[in-house]
């Protein structure tokens, strides 16, 4: 870097300090209600400060001016304001400090709403619909119809003549058979004829056994002839997907010689994480789309959800049954699905169109509205829905749960903390502390704490919870009791490294070198160097060879692909560089968790941050290649927030020690 760039890198660097320090004026001016507020040097009758505060880290408390220890920041009077009549947790302001502050409510409604379920999985045979043509008798292949996988077959299209001594000696005894039972037909010894007939049926059954159809047992019959080849016809319509043997070989009784799949029925396995699992129910519509066709919807129905979730993945596969008449689906193809379970009062799962209905456990597109004696397809009884784990509600009779907006919660560990706007009190806001039940899309469901009516702030209340911390009143900062925060929620997860080649390490060695260009870019606000290296991760992760991995791993690695890519490809096209910060939160943790799952060469150092005030205080996780904090999510703004929390890899590169050891 040359000097005039990092002049105007500093240049750069200090100039949000500027800002953000009118912003802690503006705070203060919040906080006085609109007053001028402005701190002067002590003059006679006048009270000068006795301790000084961070407007962004209010627990900083100092009894002289200075810097703020943990982003630098300007520290401001930590005076009491005018608090008016206001309680322990309210706090009032002026029209002109609600106008500065943004402030937005909404009102708490009960409304039905919907949780999204996204997953990643691949298509994959029916299992159902896979059969084998197998050897029914031992014998020597003299022709195969079929010669190359992939050919289209109907039923009952001819495959394999089979030239086999003993189906020839079966046909003599059917014809010696009709021969005898024919001479004693005029027999007066009605045993005898009865014997002649059923040995009859016995050497016809016998043939069937062995692979002939009714057609080919008549022909022997009437030509009186016996044949020493057998035509093996194909017992359902699809396409060969396997070729297990050749003209000219010896079979046994058995062997395996083609395997033909119907692929107008197809299967899709998807990963559901295990936080999604309350919300999967079978019978559920799924819609899942394709790389090959990305504008084309394609819908299917959950038929299994295993019972066992994967350990090193932590996801559980879920079935899903598609119908392709079209053939457009191709077993391996890539897919991504979408559930969306209603959710009903108490986050239960329901599904208004399979309230009071009765469905096959075997095939969920079997439903019927009275219970019936069995399914159409497999004759098993039917069951009620609801003893799949549906609740039977009618949106119609049924109360709706009460939600607010999902902007409107300030989420600290296991607290959530609301500011409502009291009625009658104009510009008067009161902190309380909810439960909240699961989020749903853009809401969350209230468990306790609000009635429906009330207006809480959906935009605007970190200002005010952050006003209400700078005059020591209780806060999301501030622990019930006593009681200090769960710190739990940015602990590192215990996860088991597979034992993955080197040459795959050095091809994540390439993504996560562009993952530290991304992550510079934003430490540095510079969205075009983030959008730049979010290109570059694109094309490293299209370049990497997952045929090295297999089993576990790769179906690990194909999960963590497709979310390292959604996030790639949203920073590379924003034009914003917040919206690349909330797109960056995701790809930091999936990124260290490929750390983790996969390993790397070593040769650069990983290090994982936090940072306890990015998107609201929820927090956030980032990694980056050497040591003292360079915050992504604030940039500049505050440039050193955060803690340095473990060291993943240690790094030996050369050119890097002098970094890591700042």
């Amino acid at each position: 870097m040359t000097m005039n760039e990092s002049k105007r890198g500093g240049r750069s660097r200090w100039l949000p300090l500027v800002v953000v320090a009118i912003l802690a004026l503006a705070a203060g001016y919040i906080i006085r209600g609109g007053g001028s507020g402005r701190v002067e040097h002590a003059h006679d009758g006048e009270e000068t400060a006795t301790e000084w505060t961070c407007s962004m880290h209010p627990q900083i408390r100092q009894p002289e001016f200075g810097s703020c220890p943990i982003c630098g920041m300007d520290l401001i009077p930590a005076t009491s304001g005018d608090a008016g009549d206001a309680g322990a947790r309210e706090i009032t302001l002026s029209a002109t400090a609600r106008k500065l502050a943004s402030i937005e409510t909404a009102a708490v409604e009960r409304q039905y709403v919907s949780v999204d379920v996204r997953m990643v999985g691949k298509v994959v045979y029916d299992e159902s619909r896979v059969k084998h043509i197998t050897a029914w008798v031992p014998g020597r292949l003299d022709r195969l119809f079929v010669d190359y996988t992939g050919m289209t077959v109907r039923e009952g299209d001819h495959m394999v003549d089979l030239y086999s001594p003993a189906l020839l000696a079966a046909q003599e005894e059917l014809i010696q058979a009709r021969k005898a039972a024919g001479d004693l037909e005029k027999s007066r010894i009605v045993s005898m004829r009865q014997t002649s007939r059923a040995t009859v049926d016995a050497a016809r059954e016998k043939l069937r056994l062995w692979g002939l159809n009714d057609d080919q047992v008549r022909a022997i019959e009437e030509s009186g002839s016996a044949s020493d080849r057998l035509t093996i016809h194909a017992p359902m319509s699809g396409i060969v997907i396997e070729k297990h043997a050749a003209e000219g070989m010896y079979v046994e009784t058995g062997s395996h010689i083609y395997t033909i799949a119907d692929l107008s029925q197809l299967w899709v396995k998807l990963d559901a994480y295990e936080s999604d699992l309350p919300w999967l129910r079978y019978g559920q519509d799924v819609e899942f789309r394709t790389e090959a066709y990305p504008g084309e919807p394609f819908t299917g129905t959950i038929a299994f959800i295993e019972p066992v979730l994967d350990p090193k993945t932590r996801t559980v596969k879920v079935r899903v049954n598609v119908s392709n008449p079209d053939a457009k689906l191709k077993p391996g193809m890539f897919v991504r699905g979408l559930v969306r379970a209603g959710v009903a009062k108490g986050g239960r799962v329901m599904d208004p169109d399979l309230a009071g209905k009765w469905i096959c456990p075997m095939h969920p597109e079997i439903v019927a509205d009275e219970e019936t004696a069995e399914c159409d397809i497999c004759g098993m009884p039917l069951v009620t829905t609801e003893s799949l784990g549906y609740e039977p509600v009618d949106p119609d009779e049924e109360e709706a749960p009460l939600v607010i907006p999902a902007s409107a919660p300030l989420i600290t560990g296991t607290r959530a903390i609301v500011y409502v706007e009291r009625p009658g009190g104009e510009g008067t806001y009161e902190g309380r502390e909810i439960q909240l039940g699961p989020r749903a899309g853009d809401s969350y469901i209230v468990m306790g704490g609000l009635e429906e009516g009330e207006r809480v702030v959906t935009r605007g209340n970190f200002k005010i919870d952050s006003a209400n911390q700078i005059l020591a009143k209780p806060s999301m900062m501030s622990p019930p009791d006593g009681a200090s925060d769960d710190h739990a929620a940015h602990e590192p997860v215990a996860i088991e490294t597979y034992d993955t080649p080197d040459a795959f390490k050095l091809q994540i060695d390439d993504v996560l070198n562009a993952y530290f260009a991304i992550h510079e870019g934003l430490s540095g606000d510079s969205l075009m160097a983030a959008r730049a290296g979010a290109k570059t991760m694109i094309m490293a992760l299209d370049s990497v060879d997952m045929t090295l991995l297999d089993g576990d791993a790769h179906d690990a690695w194909m999960t963590q692909l497709e979310k390292l890519h959604t996030s790639a490809d949203a920073i590379a096209a924003t034009d914003n560089i917040e919206k690349a910060r909330i797109h960056f939160e995701p790809l930091a943790g999936s990124m260290t968790t490929t750390v983790r799952l996969f390993g790397t060469t070593g040769a650069l150092p990983v290090i994982r941050f936090h940072c306890p005030m990015a998107f609201n205080w929820v927090g956030a996780d980032w990694i980056q290649n050497r040591k003292g904090v360079e915050n992504p999510y604030f940039g500049a703004q505050m440039y050193r927030c955060g803690t340095e929390e473990e060291t993943i890899v240690a790094g030996v590169a050369d050119g890097v020690t002098e970094d890591v050891n700042d």
